[in-house]
């Protein structure tokens, strides 16, 4: 008698739920990633061996590029409006609400108070090619100690970290920290990178 052969049919597998599911994976990540805002400023930071992770939020940043242009960026969208409508009941300047709005959605910046209502009129593309100058840090014009102070008023959980250039110079960075000091910021951070190998 001769051997039956079974017929084998190829195994068929529904790829459908996969699909689903990376797409559900791809939207998720989509919808909760933060983008890093742009910097108008490159900072290479020194490197260190420390492990210590800054906190993703209630964080000021003060960066200092390697000219010595100083710049300021605090997170939170509610935290930045209060925060310009402080500044400018001291300074006595008052802010629209559009102006209120462009400020909390915008990234670091570095100009002089008075000079702030002509950055905010200006269009997110024309404020990349603007040079800022920077905000002024020196014992006779101290805007920064102003900044940090009305920040740390309009959101008493921030943590301070300074994030400058390798190449900045000793004296600009000597007079942010001793802002801090005098503004009673005892605990700050200091940005830095990996250090390679370690």
């Amino acid at each position: 008698m001769g051997n039956v052969k079974v017929h084998r049919s190829s195994p068929s597998i529904d790829m459908t739920p996969m699909v689903d599911l990376a797409f559900l994976l791809v939207t998720f990540f989509m919808l909760t990633t933060k983008f890093a805002p742009e910097e108008p400023l490159a900072i290479d930071t020194p490197t260190s061996v420390s492990e210590i992770k800054i906190p993703d939020t209630d964080i000021l940043t003060i960066s200092i590029g390697k000219d010595g242009r100083v710049f300021f960026n605090v997170d939170g969208q509610f935290t930045r409006a209060d925060l310009l409508a402080k500044i400018g009941e001291k300074y006595g300047i008052s802010f629209t609400t559009e102006e209120t709005h462009r400020f909390a959605i915008m990234s670091s910046m570095g100009v002089p108070i008075g000079n702030l209502k002509q950055f905010l009129a200006m269009t997110t593309e024309e404020r990349k090619l603007l040079h800022q100058p920077g905000i002024p840090c020196d014992s006779a014009n101290n805007e920064l100690a102003d900044w940090v102070l009305q920040a740390r008023l309009s959101n008493r959980r921030l943590r301070i970290a300074i994030k400058g250039d390798r190449d900045s110079d000793y004296p600009v960075v000597k007079k942010v920290i001793d802002t801090m000091i005098d503004r009673k910021v005892n605990r700050f951070n200091l940005i830095t990178n990996m250090e390679k190998g370690v």
